[in-house]
């Protein structure tokens, strides 16, 4: 009886260890609402002065995966490894297909450019590696992804697709 005990302790703790090690990057949650792609490299030299820097064309792309269910941004938070972090506050409704870019800088959001600005000149993505967060209005998370330049970003043009 002994012998099987500690077979299934070492099964289950097998498991665990198994479980314990899959990348968060490698999670994949229910949601309809999933990161696209990140331009995580403004083109060219990085300025994140509001009247002539770059910040606007560092953006996310953020997509409705659903065949039928529009999804409201309102309430969901996108974050960084560091914890910077955004909170669409206002009504930005995505139907089934899809998509709104998550841009730096300053600008008029609008739905039909599908465009929501940051208001905030600071670059929000490191250019070497970093993590992204989505988390839904709950508090649950939508999708997460980890890149790094040398790994993630073949081609080196500063635009990493997931989730084709």
């Amino acid at each position: 009886m002994r012998i099987r005990l500690v077979a299934t302790t070492a099964l289950a703790a097998g498991a665990l260890t198994a479980l314990s090690a899959v990348p968060a990057q490698a999670a994949e949650y229910n949601s309809a609402l999933k990161i696209r792609g990140i331009q995580y490299d403004a083109p060219g030299s990085d300025s994140n002065r509001c009247s002539t820097g770059n910040t606007d064309e560092e953006y996310l792309t953020i997509k409705n995966y659903s065949r039928s269910t529009t999804v409201n941004l309102k309430g969901y938070v996108v974050k960084d490894a560091a914890g910077n972090k955004f909170t669409f506050t206002a009504s930005h409704t995505l139907q089934p297909g899809d998509y709104v870019k998550l841009r730096g800088g300053n600008g008029a959001d609008s739905d039909a450019k599908n465009v929501v600005y940051r208001d905030n000149c600071n670059f929000m993505w490191n250019n070497d590696k970093d993590t992204i967060y989505v988390y839904k209005p709950s508090g649950s998370r939508a999708d997460v992804h980890s890149y790094t330049k040398s790994g993630s970003d073949k081609d080196r043009n500063g635009y990493i697709t997931y989730h084709g």
